[in-house]
């Protein structure tokens, strides 16, 4: 099989920063065809550089469709289909019958950084034959942004500072600088680098968690490394002024985060979420605003989004809410399919590593 020729090196991915547009060699010789279906919406305009764009040589888009139905699969068997994009936020069912109704497709690639969306165990039996890769790397330094923006927004008080606004009221108060503040990050890939990054340039102390320590050991942005397992992340809480979460929702990191690691938070500390909502344990940690074991929250993820208006979330003064939205900028999804077809549908189409693999079983 071609796929076979397409192989996956972990130490590959994309970041908008620091990645050499094109490092594809241009000039090597186009060794395949590159036959996209995609999993999408056909009104979606953030994917024009795939639906109506100009393909890289060699690449064609043979059909687009959100359900199976949508798709002549007769017309498609004949064609041989080697490559499915997916984007459509209903794709769960609909991509792993595809992948069992086209057995010529060899990879999957997700606009999103997170897969969340589309795995399943049928998935991950899928991925043994079929490569997965992601848009990792294109959103993190909007979401670094706002991470710093949360730090700043509760060591300045802004909250007091507006309610003095509103109430005409010129009274001065001490406030905390980030400098020297120790800042914790649970999850420590790309969001959590590029974090780390503005944090190294504030004057922050960088202690990480993630899962194979030794990848960061020499990181110039972070001064401590953890492993994952809970006693690491007892003792990140207990050190940090500071902590964002910037994990992937898997089986393994739902209700990661508990009481147990607010009861033991440093005091004044505070908890900023650009992860997923299901990872943190949403009753005990507005327990613990309330209670003040908090000192705030800057939280863009929820357990269960839109978040409910019967939230408590909504009436605490101590927490910064946004709806899902710190990574979207105006052209962050269509950034997302342009590194598809700028990036990686290249690479495929000459047979060389493709950016940003994933594995379906760790979610990530």
């Amino acid at each position: 099989r071609i796929f076979t020729t397409t192989t996956i090196n972990m130490s590959q991915y994309w970041n908008r920063e620091e990645s050499i547009q094109g490092n594809f060699s241009k000039d090597k010789t186009i060794s395949r065809a590159a036959k996209v279906i995609s999993l999408s919406s056909a009104d979606d305009p953030a994917n024009c550089p795939l639906h109506k764009g100009v393909l890289p040589e060699g690449s064609s888009l043979l059909a687009i469709g959100t359900t199976v139905d949508e798709f002549d699969i007769t017309a498609l068997k004949v064609h041989k289909p080697n490559v499915l994009f997916v984007s459509h936020p209903m794709s769960r069912k609909p991509l792993v019958e595809l992948l069992g109704s086209l057995p010529s497709i060899e990879w999957v690639h997700a606009r999103s950084a997170g897969i969340d969306f589309v795995t399943s165990d049928a998935l991950t039996e899928f991925n043994k034959k079929v490569i997965i890769t992601n848009a990792k790397g294109t959103f993190s330094s909007t979401l670094a942004e706002y991470a710093m923006m949360a730090c700043a927004y509760f060591a300045k008080d802004l909250p007091r500072l507006l309610k003095q606004k509103s109430d005409s009221n010129w009274e001065k108060y001490s406030v905390k600088e980030l400098r020297g503040a120790t800042l914790g990050i649970i999850g420590y890939g790309d969001i959590g680098r590029a974090t780390a990054k503005l944090a190294n340039a504030y004057g922050m102390k960088v202690v990480a968690l993630r899962k194979n320590p030794e990848a960061s050991s020499k990181d110039p942005f972070c001064d401590v490394v953890y492993g994952s397992d809970k006693d690491s992340m007892n003792k990140l809480f207990s050190e940090s002024d500071y902590v964002l979460c910037s994990l992937p929702l898997t089986p393994q990191t739902k209700g990661m985060i508990t009481k147990e690691q607010f009861d033991i938070a440093k005091e004044d500390a505070c908890f900023i979420n650009v992860g997923r909502g299901p990872i943190v344990d949403e009753d005990a940690m507005i327990e613990a605003l309330k209670t003040g074991k908090l000192k705030g929250a800057g939280l863009d993820v929820f357990a269960v989004e839109p978040l409910p208006h019967s939230s408590e979330l909504w009436k605490l003064d101590n927490v910064l809410l946004s709806p899902h939205n710190m990574d979207q900028t105006e052209t962050f999804m269509q950034e997302a399919t342009e590194f598809f077809v700028n990036e990686n549908l290249p690479r495929f189409l000459r047979g060389k590593d493709l950016l940003n693999p994933v594995d379906a079983a760790s979610g990530y």
